[in-house]
């Protein structure tokens, strides 16, 4: 013993370390197997029918006169946007679907870094977040940065907010005033207040 006694919950769960996942992680073959599975069913099941269906609707509006046809190109360029905003919309969409699918793999690095990202959100703070610099100066704020990003992120400064009247009968921010300076000016362009 080194003199300090430790205190632990005889059945508490010790937490593992969370891997660190980078820009030069090499995913396993299992994973590349996941992204490859991924990837076909997000364009096949999700692209391709959002991609499809947008055109068609953007198509119909155009026909109908809601939406106008350039004069050069016609519709091309509106069902090419349209195709573009449903392909993204529709890999968007299933990325809850492909983390669940990692997050079932079980000798995953990836999959373990998804789940331990998810208890994250869960867990008391302190336990798994990170203070930044500029938190010390403001009071009742908690970080949002995990201690795994943290190394990675430059926190930005926090502001003030602008004061603002919140009552009923006011409409000018505090601090402005509505007094008018009434200024005469004569036939000579001389000026003077009142």
């Amino acid at each position: 013993m080194n003199g300090r006694a430790e205190f632990r919950e005889p059945n508490a769960e010790v937490p593992r370390p969370i891997p660190h996942i980078g820009p030069d992680y090499i995913p396993t073959e299992e994973e590349r197997r996941v992204f490859a599975e991924c990837n076909d069913e997000s364009f096949w099941f999700r692209s391709v029918p959002l991609a499809a269906t947008s055109m068609l609707i953007t198509q119909g509006l155009i026909s109908k006169g809601i939406l106008s046809s350039h004069p050069k190109y016609g519709s091309i360029p509106k069902l090419i946007f349209a195709c573009i905003m449903g392909y993204f919309a529709g890999k968007l969409s299933y990325v809850k679907t492909c983390q669940e699918k990692f997050k079932n793999l079980e000798n995953s690095p990836l999959g373990e870094a998804l789940r331990s990202g998810q208890g994250r959100r869960s867990s008391p703070p302190g336990q798994y977040y990170q203070k930044s610099k500029y938190d010390s100066n403001v009071s009742g704020q908690s970080s949002f940065v995990t201690s795994s990003a943290a190394d990675n992120i430059e926190m930005l400064p926090h502001y003030e907010p602008i004061p603002f009247s919140s009552s009923m009968n006011e409409s000018a921010p505090t601090g402005i005033t509505d007094h008018i300076v009434q200024v005469k000016v004569n036939k000579y362009g001389d000026t003077w207040d009142e």
